[in-house]
């Protein structure tokens, strides 16, 4: 037998080069795909643990919020319920019904006059509804009314806390003057007041109608405090 030709000598010594080539590709592949095996399961876990931290942590941040909301909610709610009359009130109305304020019937200086010296009585003021009570005022009419009388600063408000609920203590802030001392003044009515003087024929020093009325007054016995 003659030997083989060199070109197919060639041809096979290539195609065990390839194969060498090959096996050793597939090795190097292998051994890449083992390490990216080990590898990927550490990253996937560093992952997955700054995911569930990233989870836990807006999750933290949505029920902080949720409990941030929950409280102005709730503050609100408790403000809405702490409101009286008067707040409602002053809400509702423009300062010129307030300050314009008439009961029907009433004579408003009177009462106004009457309120106010029953107060006097109470240095550290008196809760609102028992004044109502004593001048037989609705809640709605004294809370007006006291509303006026800050106005015209004549009382002060004291927000307080009575019995659960929210209510007012009134405080005399300045008395009116009282016109009862001289309401029976013979003066008031004199037919003669315009020939009055000190020194005049008609004088207060000798008037025997003033003296009259002073004894008058004096013999009166006095009126006790309101109470």
């Amino acid at each position: 037998m003659g030997r083989p030709k060199k070109s197919v000598i060639d041809s096979t010594e290539i195609k065990k080069q390839d194969k060498k080539k090959e096996k050793k590709t597939s090795k190097v592949e292998k051994k890449t795909q083992k390490e990216d095996k080990k590898i990927l399961p550490k990253e996937d876990k560093k992952d997955k643990k700054k995911d569930k931290k990233i989870a836990k942590e807006d999750k933290k941040k949505d029920k902080k919020a949720a409990a941030k909301e929950d409280k102005k909610k709730e503050k609100k709610a408790k403000e809405e319920s702490e409101k009286t009359l008067e707040e409602e009130l002053e809400e509702q109305l423009t300062d010129e019904e307030i300050e314009n304020f008439q009961i029907e019937k009433v004579d408003m200086d009177k009462l106004t006059n009457r309120v106010c010296l029953f107060l006097a009585n109470y240095e550290d003021g008196i809760v609102q509804s028992e004044l109502w009570k004593k001048f037989k005022l609705t809640s709605r009419d004294g809370s007006r009314l006291a509303l006026k009388l800050e106005r015209m600063g004549i009382i002060t408000r004291e927000k307080i806390l009575e019995n659960k609920r929210w209510t007012y203590v009134l405080k005399i802030k300045k008395t009116p003057v009282s016109t009862a001392s001289i309401e029976n003044a013979p003066c008031l009515v004199c037919p003669v007041e315009q020939k009055c003087s000190l020194d005049g024929e008609v004088s207060p020093r000798t008037c025997q109608w003033i003296e009259d009325w002073t004894i008058i007054e004096l013999s009166k016995p006095k009126k006790k405090k309101e109470q």
